[in-house]
């Protein structure tokens, strides 16, 4: 059975999860109360496990905080085996527009604390990332405060379709390949 490792990005704490910063979380959230699935506190994180078309998906939440992603991903990598090609990472970018949707097979950390510490740990940034538009809707110096910022009155009401979008690309990356669900979802 092939086993996909599903990294949504954030960070623990009641005081991040509404934060934009956390939609990896939250789409896993989404995913999981979805699928009647529960996230069970094991070492360096939360995981639910998904049973789908003969695929096994880890859903993963690290604990680490952000900016020490890459501890977690590489434990759960190598405790289930998993090669990094299975590996899809999801994270907030300021760079896109709210709700916009962009899969890549590989890139740079593009600023990001969370990936620029998974590329570092994992010594590679040759995995597969989806990347889940915040926009940059904030005044100068003042990036830190927007990302972990709550979603504002409109972003809370789109959310929900974005979040089932998400469901139906973590389940196309596992299902479909990288490249059919690059070519189906991106820019949406």
């Amino acid at each position: 059975m092939k086993k996909y490792l599903i990294v949504g990005l954030g960070n623990i704490g009641v005081e991040y999860v509404n934060t934009r910063h956390n939609i990896g979380f939250k789409a896993l959230d989404f995913f999981a109360r979805k699928e009647s699935l529960s996230f069970e506190t094991v070492k360096l994180g939360a995981l639910a496990e998904y049973k789908f078309k003969g695929r096994t998906f880890l859903l993963l939440k690290p604990n680490t905080y952000m900016n020490l992603s890459g501890k977690a991903v590489k434990y759960w990598l190598d405790k289930e085996n998993i090669p990094v090609e299975n590996l899809f990472v999801i994270t907030d970018d300021l760079n896109l527009s709210f709700g916009t949707v962009r899969i890549k097979p590989k890139g740079s950390d593009g600023g990001h604390n969370g990936l620029k510490n998974i590329n570092l740990i994992l010594n590679t940034n040759q995995y597969a990332r989806f990347r889940f538009g915040i926009s940059d809707q904030f005044k100068k110096g003042q990036q830190v405060d927007y990302v972990l910022g709550d979603w504002d009155e409109e972003e809370t009401g789109k959310l929900p379709e974005r979040l089932e979008l998400a469901s139906e690309i973590i389940k196309s990356f596992g299902t479909a390949g990288l490249e059919n669900t690059m070519n189906a979802f991106n820019g949406k």
